[in-house]
């Protein structure tokens, strides 16, 4: 345990989440264990002692999260509620509380995954393992980024940006991900085994993550070699899908579907549709934010735009397009495939950017990365 303790601490500072030496993870087992001695452990021990849990993370974020979530939590304000995709579906809203007392965090997390300590930083929660409380604190970050960035553009087209805003905002500029001029180098196909279908599928998820094109575990992966779809399971890490590659027949003759990503049938209509043979899915900052800002303030679709948006809209080249996770009348299944017809890619709406290429992974990557630079790049031409 405290091995898997010390392997998630390392991945939030890795991943820009934390300052090193900040994570403090628990993990229940045989016995409880931390990754490391803290003042904090006697108030979570009692947390642990008042939940269903076998893990728990407690950290202050590292820059821009720290001042981004301090701006938005600060005032009277009991929650945040981002509006981005996974928010929605996942965490629903990111309570806050002022006082770091165990009494506190157990009535906010009985209900959710985390909780913001206003000024001490995140509190989130696992069932099975540490990588669920790694998952939860990693989406806080990633909403309230989104959330800020987004208010921030409606609030200066308003001319409502405050004085602690912008004080925020220019502390935030400092600390962007920083995107390469050149993409990496992936695996070239067509390819000849089975093998390297895998290993392919695995190192595109891998520098995905690597470079910050995705949160937590939400994103996908996929290629058609023959007559198989071989795509990330659900749930899965992007940067550790080896053993989490679902091969499902194209003719739907096995049922490996049922454990593969969540989006499974989005990517089966893009495969069809485009002729494509690669499908990325990451989730870039920017071009969340992007898909959200709309100058429309009176529609009648206001608050239902993330599934039903009525309007065509683009990023430069890009379609903007709605959708829900799975199937029906609003899902991507039925959305996205279009929209990918011709497309170097597609962002649906406080959700994600699609890419697509032929043989191997270099276009659809070397698309999320020049895709998500143009909507940054869009984003601050919008704020001139």
């Amino acid at each position: 345990m405290k091995r898997l303790l010390e392997k998630y601490s390392d991945r939030m500072v890795f991943a820009g989440l934390a300052e090193s030496g900040n994570p403090l993870l628990g993990g229940l087992d045989a016995e409880l264990e931390w990754n490391r001695e803290d003042p904090a452990i006697p108030v979570l021990e009692k947390v642990f002692g008042g939940l269903n849990i076998n893990s728990l993370l407690f950290s202050l974020p590292a820059e821009p999260y720290r001042s981004i979530i301090d701006f938005l939590a600060s005032g009277d304000v009991n929650s945040i509620r981002p509006e981005d995709s996974e928010t929605r579906t996942f965490m629903h809203d990111l309570p806050v509380i002022r006082d770091f007392r165990s009494d506190m965090i157990i009535e906010k997390l009985r209900k959710r995954k985390s909780v913001i300590i206003e000024g001490k930083g995140i509190v989130t929660w696992g069932t099975v393992s540490p990588e669920q409380a790694f998952i939860f604190y990693s989406s806080v970050c990633f909403a309230c980024f989104v959330k800020f960035f987004a208010d921030y553009l409606r609030n200066s087209r308003r001319g409502e940006v405050s004085l602690e805003q912008e004080r925020v905002f220019k502390i935030a500029l400092n600390d962007l991900d920083k995107y390469p001029d050149e993409p990496p180098v992936l695996m070239s196909g067509p390819f000849r085994k089975r093998e390297d279908v895998y290993r392919a599928v695995a190192q595109a998820g891998r520098l995905t993550v690597e470079h910050r094109l995705v949160d937590s575990f939400f994103g996908n992966v996929s290629m058609r070699w023959g007559d198989t779809l071989f795509i990330s399971q659900t749930t899965s890490s992007l940067d550790e899908l080896e053993g989490c590659i679902d091969p499902c027949p194209m003719d739907g003759s096995a049922c490996t579907s049922i454990t593969a990503s969540s989006e499974y049938s989005a990517h089966m209509g893009i495969l069809r549709l485009t002729g494509m043979n690669a499908i990325l899915h990451g989730h870039p900052k920017f071009s969340v934010i992007m898909s959200m800002d709309c100058e429309k303030e009176n529609c009648a679709s206001r608050g239902y735009c993330h599934i039903r948006c009525p309007e065509k809209r683009f990023i430069g080249d890009i379609p903007i397009v709605p959708g829900e996770v799975g199937t029906g009348p609003y899902g991507l299944c039925n959305t996205l495939p279009p929209a990918m017809e011709g497309s170097r890619g597609v962002i649906v709406w406080g959700h994600g950017l699609f890419t697509a290429s032929l043989d191997d992974f270099n276009a659809a990557f070397q698309n999320l990365l020049s895709i998500e630079r143009m909507c940054q790049e869009e984003y601050f031409r919008r704020l001139e």
